[in-house]
């Protein structure tokens, strides 16, 4: 049976078939490969260097420092990296366990681009169970590669919005209705500072704001 690989996958290993094994090229590209293979292994040990600040011992300030200066990777990539591992760890534990690591061949393995997207995904209140499983079954089980994954994404989002305009509104309403609270008490701050308005006037706008609060706590 035909092993799924993801379509990166498959087309580092079409360039690197032809090429000298001996060659910087081939190297870059295995390394490539080993990477997107291996990431889990990576993920896990960056958390724990985040988690218990590791990189101090090493002389580093702050994780940024560490990743940049380090390995050589980005802080949003490692963030990435990370918080893709635990996600697998707390949520999907199984694609973890040593015996399915082992027999996944690796370029079955999701990168970890695609796990992070199924991290935001589960996140998402318009998307339920089935849409999860579903979009679990297209990495796990498909392969499939984080950019058709976001689309799929995209998609089912909007469909349940359009399903659901009036829920949809209510979120609109309800966004508006916090900015709208967080500019009030930011205001309210200034006046009290500066001593702009009288006592009484500042008292409505305190009422005021615990009404909005009211709306919004019972929304």
């Amino acid at each position: 049976m035909e092993q799924v690989k993801t379509k990166s996958l498959k087309n580092i290993e079409e360039k690197m078939e032809g090429l000298d094994a001996g060659s910087l090229r081939y190297h870059i590209l295995e390394s490539a490969k080993n990477f997107k293979s291996s990431w889990v292994e990576l993920g896990r040990s960056l958390y724990s260097v985040w988690k218990d600040k590791m990189y101090k011992e090493w002389g580093y300030v702050n994780f940024d420092v560490y990743v940049s200066r380090e390995i050589g990777i980005r802080k949003q990539t490692a963030m990435k990296l990370l918080k893709s591992y635990y996600f697998l760890e707390k949520e999907e534990p199984q694609y973890l366990k040593t015996d399915y690591a082992a027999s996944a061949p690796a370029a079955q393995i999701p990168s970890y681009e695609s796990v992070d997207i199924l991290r935001q995904a589960k996140n998402k209140k318009a998307l339920d169970e089935d849409d999860y499983n579903s979009l679990k079954k297209q990495i796990f089980e498909k392969g499939k590669d984080a950019q058709e994954l976001k689309k799929d994404l995209g998609v089912i989002i909007r469909q349940r919005q359009e399903l659901e305009p009036e829920e949809a509104q209510e979120k609109r309403k309800l966004a508006t209705l916090r900015r709208l609270l967080g500019q009030l008490r930011m205001l309210k701050q200034e006046v009290q500072l500066l001593k702009m308005l009288p006592m009484p006037l500042i008292k409505e706008l305190e009422e005021m704001i615990k009404k909005i609060e009211g709306v919004v706590h019972d929304s």
